[in-house]
């Protein structure tokens, strides 16, 4: 590699990082009353990002492979930025706000192509806990195994009804993993929400499943054709990859949590753990639940005492009835959350999904 090209990507890598940092931080706290706060606090890495951007359009084309997955993951987050001080700056509404956010994922989609050649971005995508485990670096360092990294079936942007996987790249045949299956927010996609949980997958050793629901959300009302999709797209997972069956997740976000629910409350569902965030619940699904099927499941809730959509007395009053009806609940309510994704408590819900032997 050219000694210039080099000097380029040091100058690129840092803002670019630390931009994508700044979104993490501002899709977490994002909450309509603290927006500029919340911007405030983020910073503008995004203006050293875009000084040095012109750089990478010099190079020779004989280093396209590094530089179209960084340029790409450059302008995504140059463009979430832009989408984001439009509405600061008093043009757009609050939804404007997760449209700009969806630029995120887009970045770290491009930019994880490069995991394996920058280290750098290796160390990105391993969660900050971990980055001491001598063990993991060097799993994460070997050539990656056959039939493993990131896969698409028929999820690409505006489809419905595909999913997105990850399967980590040290999986061996030989030992089983556990399995978790990450549902989407209302009018969100798979592609997208692979993102909020692929760090921590890859960090801990489970394979990630992360579908997108047939309909504009999930089957809440009406005909259930969501299931039967997920139950598919599990059947196809586990007949290609070693899951350990006793560690299956369900968990989602939103919507995506509130699915939960209904799918998993069912006495046929096959996964063993559910972990629903920010969802909103309806006793009436406890009292239809199968009650053989509740007794005794592992049941993880995360809710944010600033949720503006599902207010938290929801989330503590379906904690009290599933504890009633005699599932094993484990409620963690966050002050400082709103109606976002916390994932700071994925590695919670990993080991507590690896730990339960009941």
């Amino acid at each position: 590699m050219s000694e210039a090209v080099v000097d380029d990507i040091v100058a690129v890598l840092p803002p670019l990082l630390q931009s994508l940092e700044a979104l993490s931080f501002i899709a977490r706290y994002l909450n309509p009353p603290d927006f500029d706060r919340v911007m405030a606090a983020a910073g503008e890495p995004d203006a050293a990002l875009r000084a040095v951007r012109p750089r990478l359009e010099q190079w020779p084309a004989d280093f396209a492979h590094i530089r179209t997955p960084l340029g790409a993951a450059s302008d995504a987050a140059l463009a979430a930025f832009e989408a984001l001080r439009v509405v600061q700056n008093g043009h757009g509404d609050f939804v404007s706000l997760f449209r700009a956010l969806r630029y995120v994922p887009r970045a770290q989609e491009a930019l994880y192509a490069l995991s394996a050649r920058l280290p750098p971005v290796n160390q990105f995508f391993i969660d900050p806990a971990l980055h001491g485990d001598t063990d993991l670096a060097a799993r994460l360092a070997a050539p990656a195994n056959e039939n493993t990294g990131i896969f698409h079936n028929h999820n690409e942007p505006g489809s419905r009804g595909g999913f997105s996987l990850y399967v980590p790249e040290y999986y061996m045949p030989d030992r089983a993993l556990p399995l978790v299956m990450a549902l989407h927010g209302g009018s969100g996609n798979g592609r997208g929400f692979l993102w909020n949980w692929l760090r921590d997958a890859r960090s801990r050793g489970a394979i990630l499943v992360a579908p997108t629901a047939t309909g504009n959300t999930w089957a809440l009302m009406g005909d259930d054709t969501d299931t039967p999709n997920l139950m598919r797209i599990l059947e196809s997972v586990r007949a290609r990859w070693n899951v350990d069956a006793e560690r299956m997740l369900l968990t989602g976000m939103s919507d995506g949590g509130t699915f939960c629910y209904v799918t998993g409350f069912d006495g046929a569902s096959p996964f063993t753990h559910l972990a629903p965030v920010s969802a909103t619940f309806h006793p009436l699904m406890a009292e239809m639940a199968d009650a053989d099927r509740l007794r005794g499941l592992p049941v993880h809730i995360v809710h944010g005492r600033l949720d503006w959509m599902f207010p938290v007395q929801v989330a503590r009053q379906t904690s009290q009835a599933l504890s009633a009806a005699g599932a094993k609940v484990t409620y963690r309510e966050l002050d400082d959350l709103s109606h976002t994704y916390p994932r700071e408590m994925n590695g919670e819900i990993l080991q507590w999904l690896t730990a339960d032997r009941s």
